[in-house]
């Protein structure tokens, strides 16, 4: 490309502050030949993100800091994007490391696909042994399923990618992201986009790293409430239901069945009762030995830690989607317009 367009980095960040030099130290090093700007959607954090957020500002005057109130997600990404001053749009999460050339390469992608938004792989990355196991439920078939920016995959149009690079005029068109869906959100936003007539694209080329969560309490509460937005997602949208996302649902339905079944002939006396734990025994006999497949390369220590950290993904996430949300949503939800 012969003139580059400037691009707005927008990153929504909220107690960031063991990642955030880092995710904001790669964005500014990426090179890219056109014009930048990263501007810095600031929630109220309870640790010393605020501090570095300005010390980066004041070191680099290519960062911007707005306010975030809220501190959720969506009304972040909103609020970036309107102080944002370029019509090619980056979302960088304040826990993702880009790598090298991403920006460059995404805004080739866009305008050789000529797609709303692109995006590539979620490289999740641990540095303890605990987060090396989570990053490798991340990437296994066993964890999170096949999702194609999880695991990788060629180039193609996309349900959804991660993170992602748009073109302003997709944003507007509309509406930008829905302040109700405090997760999920960027599914929901892509899916918007689809029914207007726009392309999601995916990139093999594209690559940011993600820092998983650090203790098996934090997982579980992620997917907890990652199955809580997910059955919200499809309450909007039915037609968006699909195996992938009602699995973990329906194997916490079976595994407390089983045991129940169990308990209960134990106390009876019921031979045929007792079978009911084939199932709860089958599942973690399945988790062990797909854990032992999957994490064959991790260091032991990581792979002791793999079986528990794929179990807790599984029934927070199909926890969290029976009992779903418990309060309706904050914020106006958006509706979808017809195709453009």
């Amino acid at each position: 490309m012969s003139n580059w367009p400037p691009v707005s980095v927008v990153m929504p960040v909220l107690n960031e502050e063991r990642h955030l030099e880092e995710a904001v130290g790669r964005v500014l090093d990426q090179e890219y030949p056109g014009e930048l700007e990263v501007v810095l959607a600031i929630g109220p954090s309870k640790d010393r993100t605020q501090e570095i957020a300005d010390r980066l500002a004041a070191s680099d005057q290519r960062i911007t800091i707005v306010p975030n109130p809220t501190g959720k997600t969506p009304a972040g990404l909103n609020v970036g994007i309107a102080h944002a001053r370029h019509d090619i749009v980056v979302r960088v999460d304040g826990h993702g490391v880009l790598t090298q050339g991403y920006i460059t390469r995404a805004v080739e992608v866009l305008e050789e696909s000529g797609a709303d938004n692109v995006g590539g792989v979620m490289a999740a990355e641990g540095r303890t042994p605990f987060e090396m196991a989570v990053a490798c439920a991340y990437r296994s078939r066993l964890g999170l399923g096949a999702s194609t920016f999880h695991q990788g995959g060629k180039a193609g149009p996309a349900d959804t990618v991660y993170l992602g690079v748009f073109k302003r005029t997709a944003l507007e068109r509309v509406g930008g992201f829905d302040e109700s869906m405090h997760r999920a959100q960027d599914w929901e936003l892509n899916y918007r986009i689809r029914k207007t007539g726009g392309l999601i694209w995916f990139s093999p080329d594209l690559s940011v790293t993600y820092r998983p969560r650090s203790s098996l309490s934090a997982v579980a509460k992620q997917f907890f409430h990652t199955g809580q937005w997910r059955r919200e997602v499809i309450r909007r949208h039915p037609e968006t239901a699909n195996k992938r996302y009602l699995a973990p649902p329906v194997a916490v339905g079976l595994l407390a069945v089983g045991t129940i079944l169990g308990i209960v002939g134990l106390i009876v006396g019921s031979p045929i009762l007792d079978l009911g734990f084939v199932i709860p025994l089958g599942y973690a006999l399945a988790v062990v030995a797909g854990s032992a497949m999957e994490g064959r390369y991790l260091p032991w220590k990581a792979l002791f830690w793999l079986p528990g950290v794929i179990a807790t993904m599984h029934v927070s996430w199909g926890l969290g989607f029976i009992v779903g949300l418990q309060e309706k949503p904050a914020g106006p939800a958006l509706t979808t317009p017809g195709p453009a």
